[in-house]
């Protein structure tokens, strides 16, 4: 499991409080890019235009409330709400014309 799968994991389980690092590189990899940064607020944008700006909390913390919001933002969901989605997918969907 990457760095990326643990984060995730770690965001699902919405701990009340995480590193500012861990949520830039999050918001990273999902194609966000920090536009701006004024005092303890950073802004990020991708590239159809949502906006999220997180606060740091104590100079380096993000609050919980802020796990929530990018949970949703970024559509993250638990591991075995995405396998009925895939195994959906996969079935054979073919017809027997006969």
């Amino acid at each position: 499991m990457g760095k990326l799968e643990k984060l995730i994991q770690q965001f699902l389980n919405y701990l009340p409080e995480v590193r500012f690092e861990d949520i830039r590189y999050l918001l990273e990899a999902f194609g966000f890019v920090e536009i701006r940064s004024r005092g303890s607020h950073h802004s990020f944008r991708n590239e159809i235009g949502q906006k999220v700006v997180i606060p740091k909390k104590g100079g380096q913390k993000v609050k919980g409330v802020y796990v929530k919001l990018i949970v949703d933002l970024l559509d993250l969901a638990a591991p075995d709400e995405i396998a009925p989605a895939i195994d959906d997918e996969t079935q054979d969907t073919t017809t027997n014309d006969e």
